[in-house]
C-alpha cells in the first residue's frame, strides 16, 4: 500500500500541524531567535487514569496516564524549555475518583510535573473541603481570576495568575472558570462568589503587562462557544478582551484539529485551542521568534 503523507500522519498518531506567526512574536528580541519554548496542554481529563477500552466507539485504547507521561517525558527530553498546563475538570468521571476523592489525580499530575492548572466545575464535586484535602498532594499551581474565594481555604492555594520564566521567555498565565451556579450544588462552593470573567481578565492582564510578560496565556474553563452567542465563552473572551495571546480551553470537550484565530477589539490575533476530553490528546504548541506552531498527539 502506498504510504501517503496522510497515512503516515495517522500511523504516527500525529494530528495536522498549523504554523502561525502571531503579532506578538514578530518583534521578538534577538535572544529568542535560537530559543524555543514548548507548551503542552490538556483539559477535561476527568479522572481517566487508564486508557479507554479497546471496544470504545471513538477512541479505542487511547489515553491513560502512563502513555501521557511517556509522551510528555519524550518532549522534555527533546526540548530545553517546556511548560505543561491543564484547563480544568481533572476530577470526576471514573471509579478512581469515587475511591480516592481526587488524591490520585493530584499525585499523578504532580508526577507528570504540571506547572499550572485552572479549575473546572467538576473540581468542586467533593466541595471545598474535599478539594483542599486532595490539593495537599499537588506540587503545581492553581489559577483562577474570576472566582472570589473570600475567607474560604481555597484563597490560600488558588491565585489569579502566575508568571513563569523559561529561558528567555516570561509567560503570564491566568485562569477563568465557568459560572458554578446551576452546575454545582451551592453547598460545594459556599463562600465563593462568581465575578464577571471579562472584567476579571482585564484586571489580570494589566498586572501581567506591568510585569513585562512576553506573552499572556489564559487557561479557560468557560467553554469554546455557545449557540445563544451571549454566554461567556473562549470566542467571546478573545473578541472582547485585548491583551490575551493564547486561550487554552476546556469544559465543552471540543476536539480541534487546528486552532481558531479570532481578531480582538484592537485588531490583533488571538488563538484558541482545546483538546477534547478524557486525556486522549495532548496539545503541543511551539513558540519561537519566527513561528508559533500548533499540533496534537494521540495518546496511546
Amino acid at each position: 500500500m502506498k504510504l501517503t503523507r496522510r497515512s503516515l500522519v495517522q500511523k504516527l498518531g500525529l494530528l495536522p500541524a498549523v504554523f502561525l506567526v502571531p503579532q506578538w512574536l514578530r518583534g521578538a528580541q534577538n535572544n529568542k531567535q535560537n530559543e524555543k519554548l514548548l507548551i503542552l496542554h490538556t483539559n477535561d481529563t476527568h479522572s481517566h487514569i487508564d486508557p479507554l477500552p479497546a471496544n470504545h466507539s471513538k477512541f479505542p485504547n487511547q489515553g491513560g496516564i502512563a502513555a501521557r507521561a511517556a509522551l510528555i517525558a519524550k518532549y522534555r527530553s527533546e526540548n530545553k524549555h517546556v511548560l505543561l498546563f491543564d484547563s480544568g475538570d481533572f476530577f470526576q468521571g471514573t471509579p478512581y475518583f469515587n475511591r480516592f476523592h481526587g488524591v490520585l489525580e493530584m499525585k499523578l499530575m504532580s508526577k507528570l510535573a504540571y506547572d499550572v492548572a485552572t479549575l473546572g466545575n467538576h473540581d468542586f464535586d467533593i466541595g471545598i473541603e474535599g478539594f483542599m484535602q486532595a490539593q495537599q498532594y499537588a506540587q503545581f499551581k492553581f489559577v483562577n481570576a474570576n472566582y472570589d474565594f473570600g475567607q474560604t481555604p481555597m484563597s490560600a492555594v488558588v491565585q489569579p495568575y502566575q508568571i513563569l520564566e523559561k529561558g528567555p521567555y516570561k509567560v503570564g498565565v491566568f485562569g477563568l472558570g465557568v459560572d458554578l451556579n446551576g452546575l454545582v450544588p451551592q453547598s460545594n462552593f459556599q463562600g465563593i462568589v462568581m465575578k464577571d470573567p471579562y472584567e476579571s481578565a482585564k484586571k489580570v492582564i494589566q498586572s501581567l503587562n506591568e510585569a513585562h510578560c512576553d506573552f499572556i496565556v489564559c487557561l479557560s474553563h468557560l467553554g469554546y462557544q455557545y449557540q445563544d452567542g451571549q454566554k461567556p465563552s473562549d470566542v467571546l473572551l478573545a473578541q472582547k478582551v485585548p491583551g490575551i495571546d493564547l486561550i487554552l480551553g476546556g469544559h465543552t470537550h471540543t476536539f480541534m484539529d487546528e486552532p481558531t484565530k479570532v481578531t480582538n477589539v484592537e485588531g490583533k490575533d488571538v488563538w484558541i485551542h482545546q483538546v477534547g476530553w478524557a486525556g486522549v490528546r495532548l496539545g503541543v504548541i511551539e513558540v519561537s521568534a519566527n513561528k508559533f506552531s500548533f499540533w496534537q498527539r494521540k495518546i496511546q
